[in-house]
């Protein structure tokens, strides 16, 4: 087995947790431990026997946090599963809206109010001016996911949108198809996304932190063709469910230093990165989201209430004889580019004998920090 994410809290966690104190929030503390403690007798779990050649496996309970690399990975090919059935069969755009530099301290501090108006703001935007007869004078659709990380664990918040090329009109039924290759225009939705984010956050005391430069400067949002979707569905499965470093990324661990690799994002190669172990797991849980937070939003007509209109929106267009829908290839090409591993299909629950491959048979119980039942 390969170096942890949790070999590295077992070590210097506690050089962490002395440095910094009571700064350490308490939903920080819990990712620690709970990773810490993920598939070890702390949880307990069961023994199981293979009945041909005796031979035991221990097999421990996971934390289930949503932050741990060990789990969570089998959700994410179950989420990619669900949205086909909100996909159309027309060309797609992927919206990007980051979060600026200037607003990244106060984040981190209250990262559920940024997180919240940087989701609302940044849908806003587009869909008031989806609306406009200029570009597509109808209700668009959005499905929105919430990315903190960059590649080398870099504090970077940012939400990524997948949008379909069209909308619906006024009467709620007929499709506006959007112009080739463009969606909305980028400038006139900076503008808008900063206005609105101002707007909301004068609203709370935080408000007087933020550098007056913040709202002089262009916010930087990104639009780009997609093809049919697809593509993009599984590039953002991965950002749902899984964590700003998977433990295959951390090669080594030594004189208190903590090495892993990345892809950078300019050149796509691999470059290696090495931190004080202190500054690693700092980097690393400031990608902990606050408690109940949602990552994954959905606007327009793929709001949870409007369900029945978008299936037979969905079929409407299926019917329609030569409908834009871009190639699998197309796709493939315009898919944006991920370190992090595609979502793997639902792991098989069955326990293997190591040595004679044949089922084991759970004997025992292992109760949480080791106990056995008598």
């Amino acid at each position: 087995m390969g170096l942890e994410l949790a070999e590295i809290f077992h070590r210097h966690g506690p050089q962490y947790r002395e440095q910094y104190g009571a700064r350490v929030p308490v939903r920080h503390q819990q990712a620690m431990r709970a990773i810490e403690q993920c598939r070890t007798e702390a949880l307990g779990g069961h023994v199981y026997i293979c009945q041909d050649c005796d031979e035991a496996q221990y097999r421990y309970h996971s934390c289930r946090n949503r932050h741990c690399p060990k789990c969570q990975n089998e959700r994410s090919q179950q989420w990619l599963e669900k949205q086909q059935d909100l996909r159309l069969p027309v060309p797609y755009f992927l919206l990007t809206f980051t979060l600026p530099d200037g607003l990244r301290k106060i984040a981190r501090r209250q990262p559920q109010l940024i997180y919240h108006l940087l989701f609302r703001t940044s849908a806003e935007a587009p869909q008031q001016l989806a609306r406009d007869p200029r570009f597509v004078g109808g209700q668009i659709g959005m499905i929105g996911v919430l990315h903190t990380w960059g590649r080398n664990l870099s504090y970077h918040p940012h939400v990524h949108y997948l949008v379909p090329a069209g909308g619906l009109g006024n009467d709620g039924q007929t499709w506006l198809p959007a112009r080739k290759n463009f969606l909305l225009p980028v400038k006139a939705l900076s503008k808008l996304f900063r206005a609105k984010f101002r707007d909301a956050l004068k609203k709370h005391p935080c408000f007087g932190e933020v550098p007056t430069a913040v709202w002089c400067k262009d916010w930087v949002v990104h639009s780009q063709a997609v093809g049919n979707g697809e593509g993009v569905l599984k590039y953002l499965a991965p950002y749902i469910f899984r964590v700003a470093i998977s433990n295959n990324r951390i090669l080594k661990l030594a004189n208190g230093k903590v090495t892993f690799r990345y892809q950078d994002s300019d050149t796509g190669r691999t470059r290696l990165c090495t931190l004080k172990a202190e500054e690693f797991i700092r980097r690393f849980l400031q990608h902990v989201f606050p408690k109940g937070f949602v990552k994954v939003h959905y606007y327009g007509f793929f709001s949870s209430g409007l369900r029945q209109r978008l299936a037979a929106l969905r079929k409407q267009l299926d019917d329609v004889s030569g409908s834009p829908d871009a190639s699998s290839e197309d796709a493939e090409q315009d898919t944006p580019t991920t370190d992090q591993q595609t979502p793997s299909q639902a792991f098989d629950r069955t326990v293997r004998c190591p040595s004679c491959g044949q089922t084991m048979k759970r004997r025992e119980i292992i109760l949480p920090n080791g106990w056995k039942p008598p």
